[in-house]
């Protein structure tokens, strides 16, 4: 007799789901549990808040009591966090059950509260794992888009507030490539950097951000008999239009904007449907002269996007001293 084999599929994809619906309603409840704690021990340190060291003497005296029967998830360092979580996040009902405890854990290292508003925002709506919410953190994400937009849209967008109305909204400056696991001493040809990001597509989709989808590479064109390649192109459905990135492995020149202003045009009058939105190009460059591309391209101009590539990881004073310096900028061209 034969059976549909369609059948084993998709009772395997029945049983994941089921298994992943339980291990995160597991971990939710867990989280949840870690927070009650963390708000037990803070209102008993509270009737006490006249006694030094008090903090300190209950949550190694707790330790000790419940660590030999409940293990080392009991240990003095983890009370402390259970703490610091309630302090953290003080209303139970804000806990989001998309959110495991480790990407809480995470949370609670970021100082700033707008900051993890929009980490918690990005975990939810893009449905971060954890590495991945660690990757975005640890790469300063939040810092780096702010170098091109103000605190309230950054934070509007991430929470679905607003949809992006300009691509300088999603894409950043500089993006940073530290998965391709290339040495930033050493020197590239652009075939190389190319052929790494296809390698690890996912994480350079990551690092674009929300919206993108891979559509091809080395894209050839015909004009008038003169043939071209495109390196990569894009589909944004947030911004709904193509995103062609051109890369260039030396520093920006006013010729490499011209070539990738020409492969916008083409596309914005051959490739684009009519309900779709006029095409964006990304010149992923090694370092670049931000006088040359103003000067280069018109007034106002939305479509062509210079973002410097780095082969690691900033610091975080790093880019907020690269925030003070293009706040800085802004200011000093208003009052020209």
């Amino acid at each position: 007799m034969l059976v549909n084999q369609s059948i084993i599929s998709d009772l395997k994809a029945i049983i994941a789901q089921s298994n992943d619906r339980a291990v995160r309603a597991v971990d939710h409840q867990r989280t949840l549990m870690y927070w009650h704690i963390g708000k037990r021990i803070f209102e008993e340190e509270q009737q006490s808040k006249d006694r030094a060291d008090y903090g300190s003497f209950l949550i190694k005296y707790l330790s000790e009591k419940l660590q030999p029967e409940f293990g080392s998830g009991f240990s003095v360092r983890q009370m402390n966090l259970y703490r610091q979580f309630y302090r953290t996040f003080p209303i139970v009902h804000a806990l989001h059950a998309q959110l495991s405890w480790t990407q809480y854990k995470l949370l609670l290292s970021v100082d700033n509260e707008e900051k993890r508003e929009f980490y918690v925002a990005e975990t939810k709506k893009n449905n971060w794992t954890s590495r991945q919410l660690e990757r975005q953190v640890y790469s300063n994400l939040y810092e780096r888009l702010l170098l091109s937009n103000d605190k309230e849209s950054v934070l509007a967008v991430a929470k679905n507030e607003k949809q992006p109305a300009d691509a300088k909204e999603i894409i950043k400056d500089p993006m940073l490539l530290e998965f391709l696991g290339l040495k930033r001493e050493s020197s590239y040809y652009e075939k190389d950097l190319e052929s790494a990001i296809i390698t690890h597509l996912q994480d350079f989709l990551l690092e674009l951000g929300n919206g993108f989808s891979f559509v091809s590479r080395q894209k050839r064109i015909h004009i008038e008999g003169d043939e071209f390649f495109v390196d990569l192109v894009f589909y944004n459905r947030l911004l709904q239009c193509f995103v062609i990135i051109e890369i260039k492995t030396h520093k920006l020149t006013h010729q490499d904007i011209g070539q990738l202003q020409m492969y916008v045009n083409y596309y914005d009058r051959i490739e684009k449907l009519s309900h779709e939105n006029p095409t964006i190009g990304i010149l992923l460059c090694a370092d670049k002269n931000d006088a040359v591309v103003k000067f280069t391209l018109p007034d106002e101009q939305k479509q062509i996007i210079a973002s410097q590539y780095k082969l690691y990881l900033p610091t975080e004073k790093q880019l907020l001293d690269e925030v003070s310096k293009e706040m800085e900028n802004f200011q000093n061209g208003e009052n020209l």
